[in-house]
């Protein structure tokens, strides 16, 4: 009997951790499953197409670091017609360099959500606040252009581009998640973007595209008869027409990217520069973009994702011809100089080079590089 009695308190004890266990695995997947701030599509990553997988380089580790130490993770910039670069950083700052490459804190704007920047004619240039909605920022001060659309705040706008008619295009990347929770748009999968248009005349905000893949980065083509909007989870680009018998149709310009576009820029020659970032989970997880259940665990606990994302381990750039037809590439394999690249701005035959990951600008001559594995 002694024997037995010493027996039963051990299975009593292996039956309660037993059920503790199974209580405990029960909360969390309830935790994960009916608790969880994402309702998640698989996203089938695209195979990179054939003509788009040109070699990879090193040619962005060749960079000129401009405002090293000064910037702080500058996403996006600009020139105005004086030459002046300006960009936003995540410290709340517009920031500008002069012609004679001295730089000036310029205007505060605050918080850490300031993206995409493009100038105007009329002086000034127009930021993406992604908290606030459309900013005018000009020497005398800071205005809101558009904050609202449909009765609804504007939560998440990207990248704005202007018309020469006035006319202000800009990408609202998400309409369910916050700039914050940016991760949880990719984990998602849906189409929660959209395209928007507003008119500083008419002081108007109107719906050009909608259901799109996180929309990034916009530009106008160098005849401003169409639009190219970037839609990173699609890892493709659109065409939106603007002018002519295509006018509101939309089509496909650039399909089965490296990686999951940013923004886009137009070239002089009527090219565009498109900044890319590594999407693809590494390792034996690169299953997250296909299982729901990984999907609601890393929307869970979401510090999870900075174990497994490469996207500041290297950086791409491609320049993609007005027809569509990859033409240029550039990397950085390692990210040893830039990762992380949002941004790729060509001005007076050097690529300028925006990153989330960098305290610098990044400065790359072209005319040196004629490599013909380039061309």
């Amino acid at each position: 009997m002694a024997d037995n009695n010493g027996l039963r308190p051990s299975k009593q004890c292996l039956q309660a951790s037993s059920s503790f266990v199974l209580a405990f695995i029960l909360a969390f997947t309830l935790q994960i499953y009916f608790f969880s701030p994402i309702s998640p599509d698989p996203l089938h990553l695209p195979q990179i197409s054939a003509s788009h997988n040109l070699p990879t380089n090193n040619k962005l580790q060749e960079v000129t670091k401009i405002g090293e130490g000064f910037l702080n993770k500058p996403e996006d910039l600009c020139f105005d017609e004086k030459g002046t670069l300006y960009t936003a950083t995540r410290d709340g700052w517009i920031k500008r360099m002069h012609r004679n490459g001295s730089w000036e804190d310029w205007k505060l704007i605050g918080g850490d959500s300031l993206l995409g920047v493009a100038t105007t004619r009329s002086g000034g240039i127009i930021v993406c606040d992604a908290l606030k909605g459309l900013l005018k920022v000009e020497e005398d001060g800071v205005s809101l252009l558009t904050s609202q659309f449909n009765g609804s705040q504007i939560r998440f706008a990207d990248d704005v581009i202007e018309g020469s008619d006035g006319s202000v295009y800009f990408s609202i990347a998400s309409t369910k998640f916050g700039f914050h929770d940016w991760h949880l748009d990719l984990l998602e999968a849906k189409p929660n973007g959209q395209l928007l248009k507003y008119d500083p005349f008419s002081n108007h905000t109107s719906l050009l595209l909608d259901n799109l893949c996180f929309p990034n980065g916009v530009a106008l083509s160098q005849h401003q008869d169409f639009l190219v909007v970037c839609e990173s989870w699609k890892y493709r680009c659109l065409k939106y027409w603007l002018k002519g018998e295509r006018k509101g149709t939309t089509e496909i310009f650039i399909e089965n990217l490296i990686g999951g576009p940013d923004n886009i820029n137009l070239a002089p020659d009527g090219s565009f520069w498109i900044a890319q970032l590594e999407l693809r989970f590494e390792g034996i997880l690169g299953f997250v973009h296909t299982s729901k259940a990984s999907k609601h665990l890393l929307a869970t606990f979401p510090k999870l994702l900075g174990l497994i994302q490469g996207i500041h381990k290297k950086a791409t750039v491609v320049k993609v011809g007005a027809d569509g037809k990859m033409m240029k590439r550039f990397d950085d394999p390692n990210g040893s100089v830039m990762s992380f690249v949002t941004n790729a701005l060509e001005f007076e035959d050097h690529l300028y080079l925006g990153s989330l990951n960098t305290n610098f600008i990044g400065k790359l001559p072209l005319l040196d590089l004629d490599d013909p594995n380039f061309i």
